[in-house]
């Protein structure tokens, strides 16, 4: 047993069913939290590049062009990572509004409003910007340049996907348990096969739902995770690395776990090498928790990982504008928008910098329209109550 040295951020747990108790908030679910949103944002902003072709601007990424780097997607992909928190997250959300007598419609409904409302709001803005850039300039690659903005709020759609499904997650949960989760690889195993053997493309649509509802449905086991015996954390770690391992081994399915041009991905739609990830990065995750436990007991640890999730829902929704204002500005001031199709030496050695011009474009962003959205600090929140 590693019970957490942090045991009031912790839920109890029935230990014939597994019910998570009420409690107050998990600092290291916080952290992840925080941590996943860094890696997606600081990923946008520094590997992304721009290839301006004909009908408009093409975002890729170096994996392509360099040899092994495919291998850093199994730990920087961190989507299975976050939908893994996530249901955590609403399972001790749901659980606590629960002990206050409301209903599980009502709570649905209300974590819908405050996911949707930003997101509808933002793309809604960048569409009706992009129709009148267009029609005003008679700009022919506006629409692209616009998808490539709002295209990371896919995430924030499967999010909402997964909230409103919450009810049959939670009812799936409390009837079948573990069971549920063989089913679901099953499933995302038979659609694989009817899409790479009998060609039935289509049906990776089933997967969107299949396979980021696991990730989120084997966030519902972190508190079992925490109090079971050490070598549960390794085992579910190197079954997933294991996993993953034969799953590109076979060239079925690429090394990537992100996107790159000219293969098949293994994330539109998501493959049984994102069940296989969750598995590992929750294996990771639960490894290393005891140690980071530890670190964030420190100050600068605990307001640094308060800081980035008060700030996490602004940060996503405008990471990307703010990424497009400093390529304009960039643009503008060089007279071209020429970039280097693939990174050179000196591109690599700028790397470290790189994030720093999207980020002073993007605080002034969220500093005008996203405020509302910053969560109150703790020490307002504790007032309130």
């Amino acid at each position: 047993m590693h019970p957490s040295p942090q045991s009031e951020g912790t839920p109890a747990t029935d230990a014939a069913t597994g019910a998570v108790q009420v409690s107050t908030r998990n600092t290291y679910i916080d952290f992840m939290r925080a941590f996943s949103l860094l890696v997606v944002v600081a990923w946008h902003w520094v590997f992304t590049i721009v290839i301006w072709k004909d009908d408009g601007p093409h975002a890729t990424n170096p994996i392509g062009f360099t040899t092994g780097l495919w291998a850093a997607t199994w730990l920087l992909q961190v989507m299975p990572l976050f939908f893994y928190v996530g249901g955590y997250s609403h399972l001790v959300a749901w659980r606590s509004a629960q002990q206050k007598g409301e209903h599980i419609g009502s709570f649905v409904l209300r974590r819908l409003r405050r996911l949707a409302a930003p997101a509808a709001a933002l793309l809604g803005v960048w569409i009706a910007f992009g129709i009148a850039l267009g029609i005003i300039f008679d700009l022919e690659w506006i629409g692209r340049a616009v998808l490539l903005v709002v295209s990371p709020l896919w995430f924030m759609g499967v999010y909402l996907m997964l909230v409103a499904l919450l009810p049959i997650a939670l009812w799936l949960h409390e009837r079948w348990d573990t069971v549920v989760l063989v089913f679901m690889v099953a499933a995302a195993g038979a659609v694989d096969i009817l899409r790479f053997r009998y060609g039935h493309e289509w049906l990776g649509i089933i997967n969107m739902v299949v396979v980021w509802a696991l990730c989120h449905q084997l966030g519902f086991f972190y508190d079992r995770l925490v109090h079971a015996a050490r070598r549960v954390d390794w085992t579910l770690l190197w079954a997933g690395l294991a996993g993953l391992a034969g799953l590109v081994g076979s060239g079925l399915y690429p090394g990537s776990m992100v996107g790159v041009p000219g293969e098949t991905s293994n994330m539109a739609p998501p493959t049984l090498c994102i069940v296989a990830l969750v598995a590992f990065q929750a294996g990771v995750a639960e490894a290393i928790r005891p140690m980071v436990e530890l670190r964030l007991t420190r100050p600068r640890w605990a307001k640094a990982s308060e800081l980035i999730n008060r700030f996490s829902m602004p940060l996503f929704l405008f990471h990307t504008t703010g990424m497009a204002l400093h390529r304009a500005a960039r643009y503008a001031l060089s007279g071209s928008r020429n970039e280097a199709r693939e990174p050179s030496l000196m591109w690599w050695l700028y790397r470290p910098l790189a994030f720093i011009g999207p980020l002073l474009f993007t605080l002034p962003v969220i500093y005008l329209f996203g405020r509302r959205w910053v969560k109150q600090p703790k020490a307002a929140r504790a007032a309130a109550r």
